[in-house]
């Protein structure tokens, strides 16, 4: 088995594992020779396993059809979904100031307040170039894994499906990041040194947090998330001050003190998964989860 698993975030549907290799090695090896120099440290073929579970999203092709299904403001769920998108709207207009901050009037999940929160969010950074429809589909993606048992159960499995005996180090992005935590958290005794989630949503109180497997404590009036390994493992949370996906930034209230958690900046590409992965920091704690 490989040393290091990569598990991908939303929106990577129609990509597979090989395309997805060609994007995280390299990067993953920047972040390496950022932390420490010396071709010795760096990773070859063998050592990397993608867990791909983007595919059981994709809608089944049709002919005279492609692409994400075509949807609009109406389509998004009420609950989760909605609550999300707002959430993301309020993250985005904190650091974003071409972002119109959301009203009181509009925190409320209505289809007027879901509209406004599309509208402000296809005109941010965070969102550039990104159509409605994926968004919407994004947005899907979360709520799905999280409400369809059948669905959620198959992502796992792809994932703990590559953490074997050799895994060393699992590096998990956006969505990814949720279900690598759930994955490790369902193999006990696993020799998994090092969890690197960056750009990761597992803080989110009641829209992600309290919807995990297993559900988080409670210590005295907050929810806390269940560690997902021996005391041996070392969790090192990254996010982009500007990720909208990555509502909060630091674990630790959620998980504890020992997760190590830092503030990256990948400029305009606030949650790309390869510039969080060239990142000094991630190459660190990789590099120290192999050695």
């Amino acid at each position: 088995m490989a040393c290091v698993v990569a598990v991908h975030g939303i929106g990577k549907q129609t990509l597979g594992e090989q395309s997805l290799r060609r994007l995280w090695m390299p990067a993953l090896n920047d972040g390496l020779t950022r932390a420490r120099s010396g071709a010795a440290s760096l990773l070859t073929e063998p050592d990397l396993a993608v867990a791909f579970y983007g595919d059981l999203f994709r809608p089944q092709g049709e002919f005279l059809a492609a692409g994400d299904p075509p949807y609009t403001a109406a389509d998004v769920g009420e609950g989760l979904e909605q609550e999300l998108l707002l959430a993301w709207w309020q993250a985005a207009a904190d650091s974003d100031e071409a972002v119109v901050l959301p009203g009181a009037d509009t925190l409320v999940a209505t289809p007027r307040s879901v509209q406004a929160a599309l509208r402000a969010l296809s005109g941010s950074r965070f969102f550039a170039g990104v159509a409605l429809r994926a968004m919407v589909f994004d947005l899907k993606q979360v709520s799905r894994y999280l409400t369809d048992p059948d669905l959620r159960a198959a992502a796992l499995a792809r994932v703990t499906d590559q953490i074997g005996d050799d895994t060393r180090v699992v590096v998990a992005h956006s969505l990814g990041s949720v279900v690598a935590y759930e994955a490790l958290c369902a193999r006990p005794g696993h020799q998994v040194r090092a969890l690197v989630t960056i750009g990761s949503p597992l803080g989110i109180e009641n829209l992600i947090l309290h919807r995990l497997q297993p559900p988080p404590v409670t210590l005295g009036d907050r929810p806390r998330g269940v560690w997902p390994g021996s005391e041996r493992l070392v969790w090192t949370n990254l996010a982009d001050g500007g990720d909208v996906v990555a509502l909060v930034k630091d674990l630790r209230p959620s998980f504890g003190d020992s997760v190590r958690c830092a503030v990256v900046h990948n400029g305009a590409t606030a949650h790309d998964a390869t510039a969080y992965l060239t990142d000094k920091l991630c190459g660190q704690a990789i590099a120290d989860g192999l050695s």
